[in-house]
């Protein structure tokens, strides 16, 4: 005896499930031509591709591999009646600010759309101003708004751990309250993420005993090391068509070092060399402007360490490394 059942899923993926013999049976899975032309696993390969142009991220893919293969074959056992358990996605991202977290959850809300999990996968942005209202019913009016914003998509509200830091009177708790009504009462029909720094999440966790259980996806999102900074700095000048020179290079080496063997909280991050090549883009410009109006690609391209501007006292690369 021989069942036939088709997968489809969101139109990137089409395949045949066969069940041979009818006692125990076993499973046979081919990729019919619809698979072949849109590639198999390609919800995976898509986010994967987006996933490996940045830097870090390894325990982030591990997560996403395994969030993959979890509902994947989970289409398949809903197919032979076997028991599947309930797929909440709801999500606690823990980590420093730069660190990622808003972009992974903008590729999750695309992939989870390729998935056929969520009918849009778009992402709404929030915070606790966004929220918490100034006066009672105000909170929960708010709150149910950027819900029904967030349908069909993920709500990503960072610096969660705010939400309770008011104390008894605050409505913050509030806020929290309504969100955890819309988890089970709108379960499937959209994401929440909630995100912040590490420590401030787990008080915050703590605070509430009965969030940790309805956010089975922990991902926590570790700092930068000093040699992942200066790929960031150099991957983002190939973006804007510019160079590092060997020189400045090592200049951002040392900067990184430097800072991060003073343990400055919240320094190990993509922003914060963000903030140094806009600073550094102008600062060439500037120093350009001396030069003769002839001028050649190289000079357009590349930034010196003169140009690497690290203080706001306008104190350059050169002026504190030489």
């Amino acid at each position: 005896m021989e069942q036939s059942y088709t997968l489809k899923t969101n139109g990137q993926m089409n395949f045949v499930l066969n069940r041979h013999h009818a006692g125990e049976g076993t499973v046979q899975l081919e990729a019919t031509s619809s698979a072949v032309d849109e590639g198999v696993h390609q919800p995976l390969k898509n986010i994967e591709q987006r996933l490996e142009q940045m830097v870090g991220m390894q325990e982030i893919k591990k997560h996403v591999k395994e969030l993959y293969a979890w509902l994947f074959l989970n289409k398949f056992r809903e197919r032979f009646a076997l028991k599947t358990e309930p797929q909440v996605l709801h999500m606690l991202f823990k980590g420093n600010p730069g660190t990622g977290k808003t972009t992974v959850a903008r590729l999750l809300g695309e992939f989870l759309r390729d998935m056929g999990m969520l009918p849009k996968g778009h992402l709404i942005e929030a915070e606790r101003a966004d929220l918490v209202g100034e006066y009672i019913g105000q909170t929960a009016q708010k709150t149910r708004d950027l819900v029904k914003k967030a349908q069909g998509g993920i709500l990503f509200i960072d610096e969660a751990y705010s939400l309770s830091r008011g104390g008894e009177k605050d409505f913050g708790k509030e806020a929290v309250d309504t969100l955890v009504k819309h988890m089970e009462d709108a379960s499937g029909e959209f994401v929440l993420i909630l995100a912040g720094y590490p420590l401030e999440m787990e008080r915050f966790l703590r605070l509430n005993p009965g969030l940790p259980s309805r956010f089975p996806l922990i991902i926590d999102f570790p700092d930068y090391t000093p040699n992942q900074l200066v790929q960031i700095a150099r991957q983002m000048a190939r973006q804007r068509d510019y160079s590092w020179t060997q020189e400045a290079e090592h200049m951002l080496q040392a900067h990184f070092d430097e800072q991060m063997n003073q343990s400055r909280q919240g320094f190990s991050n993509g922003r914060y060399v963000r903030n140094i090549m806009e600073k550094s883009v102008r600062k060439q410009a500037v120093r350009l402007l001396h030069h003769p109006s002839a001028y050649t690609k190289q000079d357009l391209m590349w930034l010196t360490a003169a140009d690497i501007i690290f203080q706001s006292d306008g104190t350059t690369g050169e002026d504190k490394y030489k």
